[in-house]
């Protein structure tokens, strides 16, 4: 059996950075050095010089699908796999396949190849990190819908971070080197403002410090003896999130939120349910729906998710959160209505008034969220 191939990513925040210009160059690179690489996918976006770096690289034919009497070129997974090379170039890695394939997500294609001992070389901008999803959101008025859970990310062998300075790309975007010069004007106007880039590089950077820190720390914890490694397990479980999860909609933002944190932190992760009889048959249809859905969103982040039996929300929250050493529970800001709100009794105020020695993260109304510290 073939051991598993090697993932590394091009991480970029904008469109035009050169992420995929570098990861040909490398394909280039690696073909000089007598090693078999391919193009499995590849977008040349009409880049003149990016077309040029895919010269003398064999390419995988894309598959062609039909979908609602159209058709669509996606990459050919099998068709990779099947040619195992030893390397596989594949650009866009947050791409959604169109419906019908065998995998719904490119990355998911990613990890077939992988599984098949295939070394990847993958581009995607830091705006689709599923963690920072509402963040960019709220920063760019944009709502990225093709996401990439941390995890994979986290997982990849390498991420280099593909550096330009805004204003070195946006001269790239005015001379017509990015998009054509229609496109390049309506992005001018909207995602490609100099404020916003400046935020997006500066959030590209601090990502790939954190990726480089923490692999650093991982190998650091790989060569010490077990009664250090057993410390840093502890600390894991002593940084533990609790995320309560409802059927309220800030409850995804939640989620991403109290996962970005954990992870942070290098603590472990649990998304909680609480109903009455331990089960979700006792909700109606369209709240079971709901939760339903945010629990499978928080197992596709990695989270380990529970449900709890009690009757009363705050004190089985705050119970669980004890049993695992929790560090912070992350609420949405669900309000008590009538008598219950004028005597204090929502379910903020509970958890905050038992859990007086931890950090309680509560969702605002306005995407933003403060921490009240008991």
């Amino acid at each position: 059996m073939s051991k598993t191939g090697k993932l590394k990513i091009f991480l970029g925040y904008a469109a035009g950075v050169g992420k995929t210009y570098q990861m040909l160059q490398e394909g280039q690179d690696l073909k000089r050095r007598g090693i078999d690489v391919v193009i499995g996918y590849f977008e040349p976006h009409g880049r003149k010089d990016t077309i040029a770096k895919t010269e003398g690289l064999e390419m995988v034919p894309r598959k062609r699908v039909e979908y609602r009497g159209s058709f669509f070129e996606e990459m050919d997974t099998d068709a990779i796999i099947a040619r195992h090379p030893a390397v596989a170039v594949v650009d866009e890695f947050p791409h959604t396949n169109v419906p019908g394939l065998a995998r719904e997500k490119r990355w998911e294609d990613v990890q077939a190849i992988l599984q098949a001992g295939t070394d990847v070389l993958t581009t995607m901008n830091v705006q689709h990190l599923e963690s920072l999803n509402d963040q960019m959101a709220h920063m760019t008025g944009v709502k990225v819908r093709e996401t990439i859970p941390d995890w994979v990310v986290k997982q990849a062998d390498e991420v280099v971070m593909v550096d330009l300075t805004p204003r070195a790309l946006l001269n790239r975007l005015e001379r017509g080197v990015v998009y054509p010069p229609d496109k390049a004007q309506r992005a001018l106007q909207n995602f490609f403002k100099e404020s916003t880039l400046v935020a997006l590089r500066e959030m590209a950077l601090r990502q790939t410090a954190h990726e480089v820190e923490d692999r650093i720390e991982q190998v650091e914890i790989s060569k010490v003896d077990g009664a250090v490694a057993a410390a840093t397990r502890k600390r894991q479980l002593d940084n533990a999130i609790i995320i309560y999860v409802s059927d309220d909609p800030s409850t995804a933002m939640l989620i991403r939120r109290g996962k970005r944190v954990a992870d942070m932190l290098h603590g472990n992760c649990h998304a909680v349910v609480i109903s009455e009889r331990g089960d979700l048959k006792v909700l109606p249809p369209a709240e079971r729906e709901a939760v339903e859905r945010h629990l499978d969103f928080a197992r596709k982040l990695h989270i380990e998710t529970a449900i709890l039996k009690g009757a009363d929300h705050a004190e089985a929250l705050v119970q669980y959160a004890r049993e695992h050493n929790a560090r912070q529970i992350f609420l949405p800001r669900i309000i008590g209505k009538g008598v219950e709100r004028l005597r204090g009794k929502s379910l903020v105020n509970q958890v905050v008034s038992l859990a007086y020695d931890m950090e309680v993260t509560i969702v605002a109304d306005r995407r933003t969220e403060r921490a009240l510290n008991r």
